[in-house]
């Protein structure tokens, strides 16, 4: 994952709240996929097509943990979203 990569959501996803945490579906698959509530928030802040830098400083800035943790944790998230293609790098 490059500091730089920009994310934006697939189109063909539909999220959904259910407290703080969101299920996700896969128009094209029709597979569902849960968020916890700090994968929720990412999946939020995705609205604005953020750079991964931008990411990881508002969860820094948001929740008490470690850069180095959010930046692994956001990368292996971020990740699987892109494998699955709930996500798309622009």
């Amino acid at each position: 994952m490059k500091a730089t990569d920009r994310f934006s959501l697939s189109v063909d996803v539909v999220a959904r709240a259910i407290g703080e945490e969101a299920v996700l579906l896969d128009l094209d698959s029709g597979a569902y996929f849960g968020l916890d509530p700090v994968g929720f928030r990412i999946w939020r802040l995705m609205e604005s097509n953020p750079t991964f830098v931008e990411i990881c400083d508002r969860m820094v800035d948001e929740y008490d943990v470690e850069r180095s943790v959010v930046e692994h944790d956001a990368a292996a998230l971020l990740s699987e979203l892109v494998e699955k293609k709930l996500v798309r790098v622009c």
